[in-house]
């Protein structure tokens, strides 16, 4: 029996889980570490913290495995998309990593754009727009602004390559994160020269990009005695942590759809072949198969927004569950529960922090909409969980109109575990949704990688197919089709309406 060990490297923290061939987690450790807000809308975090956080977790799981650590077979790594790490030619980091929810970078997104000969030439080369979040307008702006810094730049690593390059010394990308950098030429798998040369990039600072099932190193002597496993394990080039969430939920073939509900929400279908929406409001990436691709609309504040109210208006709850052990969101969950469907008119945007698909903009803001002396708590819980979902429907009509099948939707995260929240996502797409076995995230599917990159599997298939299975299935209740359907068409009319009165507020406030 060999093990396969899958570290994702999150924004919050670093999680390490050690899985069988049979896919049973074995066990696991994780570790926290700091987000930085040096100024207003600015995110970063230092390397050297993700560096440790792995270092621990792999140091934990060494010891709780013992004599069996021998048995681990390869390692594999997943990341948040979109952050930038700047190397010098030492390889030393030169300033903190600017990470996927910095959105400091807008006039740097209208330069690119500009550039690049427009928005729709841009997309033609990258299969994406220029956003806030990615990675190439972090570059322009340190380009820009920290031209200093700039002109030591020897390389720009991702975060979970940057931790590979610790682990093994030797420095690469994938497919699956390097598509989120709007550099790389998605449909024809390589960076885009067309794209580098417009912004005045150099090529020599973008690293090699490698497949997710590749090794791309090994575990260095002084990595495997900082950690206890031993030296030589192959290391594989893991992915984006939507590509390895998608993997580890088996959603590696046609007609699957992953539905994520954390902090953010992520609908994600898999394709056969690289389909792009003209309007990039959704997006195209690699996947973490060689030669597959995905299409994956993202909210951004999907569970948050039910943490927003559960934190904000929840007291009676959170005193409740400190008393008695409930949970807070399961007694928020009753009280939805007995609340009619449509939440007697009471419709919520969750756009607590602007909003990316389908309306990529920095300005938008949550609204209750239909207030009346009927509604109460339940109402407000209900039409916040609804809203989550409506917003999550956005994606999916998109996305079925782009032809791509539709068919099943497997859920993870906080939506997964919500029965209300699984009915409702069943309802409002009018899709079964699936429960798996595993809800591990993107660490289970870095796992599996690693897991392919040993040979341990013939392909990422394979893997899937040999280890997630459905436990659980939800089905639509079609009496409520009409109702819901109308309720969408009121939820998706709101924005069009507000949508110059968010500027005005955000002038407003300053």
């Amino acid at each position: 029996m060999g093990y396969m060990i899958g570290i994702d490297v999150g924004t919050s923290g670093v999680k390490t889980l050690v899985v069988s061939e049979t896919g049973e987690i074995v066990t696991q450790a994780t570790a926290e570490y700091p987000l930085y807000h040096p100024k207003a809308g600015w995110a970063e975090q230092d390397p050297e913290d993700w560096w440790q956080g792995t270092l621990a977790t792999l140091k934990q799981v060494a010891q709780n495995l013992g004599p069996k650590a021998a048995e681990v077979k390869a390692i594999g790594l997943s990341g948040q998309m979109h952050g930038s790490v700047f190397l010098d030619k030492s390889g030393n980091v030169l300033r903190p990593a600017i990470l996927w929810c910095d959105v400091r970078t807008a006039e740097q997104c209208r330069y690119i754009t500009e550039k690049a000969g427009g928005r729709e030439q841009l997309i033609s080369h990258t299969s994406n727009p220029a956003l806030e979040g990615f990675t190439a307008p972090k570059i322009v702006w340190l380009q820009q602004n920290e031209p200093e810094t700039y002109r030591q730049v020897d390389k720009v690593l991702l975060p979970k390559d940057y931790v590979r390059y610790r682990l093994t010394g030797e420095i690469f990308t994938e497919m699956s994160d390097a598509a989120g950098t709007v550099l790389l030429d998605v449909t024809n798998r390589r960076w885009s020269e067309a794209v580098l040369n417009a912004l005045d990039i150099s090529p020599a600072i973008m690293p090699e990009v490698k497949e997710a099932t590749d090794v791309c190193g090994t575990l260095t002597a002084a990595a495997a005695e900082a950690t206890g496993l031993p030296a030589g394990i192959p290391v594989a080039g893991g992915g984006a942590d939507n590509a390895c969430g998608a993997t580890g939920a088996g959603i590696v073939r046609a007609g699957r759809v992953l539905s994520s509900i954390g902090s953010s929400g992520v609908i994600l279908v898999h394709t056969d072949k690289p389909q792009t929406d003209p309007e990039g409001k959704v997006h195209t990436f690699n996947h973490a198969i060689p030669n597959k691709w995905y299409v994956m609309g993202v909210i951004m504040a999907a569970g948050l927004s039910l943490k927003w109210f559960r934190d904000n208006f929840a007291h009676m709850e959170k005193q409740m569950e400190s008393l008695t052990g409930t949970d807070a969101y399961d007694l928020m969950s009753q009280q939805a529960a007995q609340t009619p469907p449509g939440a007697e008119g009471l419709i919520f945007l969750p756009y607590l922090n602007g909003e990316r698909t389908p309306h990529a903009d920095a300005f938008a803001r949550g609204v209750f909409f239909g207030i009346n002396p009927r509604h109460n708590r339940g109402h407000m819980i209900r039409s916040v969980m609804e809203g989550v979902v409506y917003a999550l429907r956005d994606s999916v009509e998109i996305i079925r109109g782009m032809g791509i099948p539709v068919e099943q939707v497997r859920a993870i995260g906080g939506g997964a575990k919500s029965p209300l929240w699984r009915q409702m996502q069943a309802d409002i797409m009018q899709l079964e949704v699936a429960t798996l076995n595993v809800d591990e995230g993107p660490a289970f599917g870095a796992a599996l990688l690693a897991g392919v990159a040993a040979g341990i599997y013939e392909s990422v298939e394979e893997a899937a197919e040999n280890t997630v299975r459905i436990t659980h299935t939800t089905e639509p209740n079609t009496a409520l089709t009409g109702l819901y359907d109308d309720y969408y068409q009121l939820f998706r009319s709101l924005y069009p309406a507000l949508k110059d009165r968010f500027r005005e507020a955000a002038r407003l406030e300053g």
